[in-house]
């Protein structure tokens, strides 16, 4: 990327160049394979992390938030791969510690419910993207070593009319925090219905 010349007295083209380095920074992945997976689901953890390390990630696996943050503790990683909703919290709060103790690391979280409230959250506090489960290893892989410019619009004018209705659901879903009976009530839907949408990957 060319450099901007700029005048020691010209405040305003100094932060443009300052935005400019940080978007240089952004758009390349860190060239150190250190990677961090956590995720209570402890068969998937384990595929996921043999599949990591035969594309080359020195890999640390970890089942819960508390274990999660022990390992950041002791070498923060380039790369994680963290699950939304584990057993002892939230793992926004893991990525929130890796971005502290490491800002250059990226971090992705999966999720079974992605919708894009918890999308925008996770990525505020410093995700660089977030999946939708089931993921598989070639996807998350993409996803951790992709550009700025390789990641997907995911904003509302790009859904369809299935991925709206998708989102409205996943909403209300999580406000009755998860109860399938509730929600489905509050949605006028059949119950089984619901669980089958809910059971689905997320439509484009």
């Amino acid at each position: 990327m060319e450099r901007m010349k700029v005048e020691d007295n010209h405040d305003a083209d100094r932060d443009d160049v300052a935005d400019m380095d940080d978007l240089a920074e952004a758009v390349e992945p860190p060239s150190e394979l250190t990677l961090l997976i956590v995720d209570d689901d402890r068969p998937f953890l384990n595929r996921l992390g043999r599949a990591m390390e035969a594309r080359g990630f020195a890999v640390t696996m970890a089942e819960s938030v508390a274990e999660g943050l022990a390992a950041l503790e002791k070498h923060p990683p380039a790369f994680a791969i963290i699950d939304m909703r584990l057993g002892d919290g939230n793992g926004i709060d893991v990525i929130s510690e890796l971005k502290a103790r490491r800002p250059d690391a990226r971090g992705v979280i999966l999720t079974g419910y992605a919708n894009i409230a918890t999308a925008v959250t996770a990525v505020k506090l410093g995700a660089f993207d977030y999946l939708a489960k089931p993921a598989d290893a070639d996807e998350i892989y993409h996803t951790l070593m992709a550009t700025q410019s390789d990641k997907p619009d995911t904003g509302d004018s790009t859904m369809s009319a299935d991925r709206v209705r998708w989102e409205h659901i996943q909403r209300v879903f999580e406000a009755c925090d998860r109860n399938v009976s509730e929600t489905a009530r509050r949605l006028n839907m059949h119950r089984r219905t619901l669980q089958r949408i809910l059971a689905k990957r997320a439509p484009r």
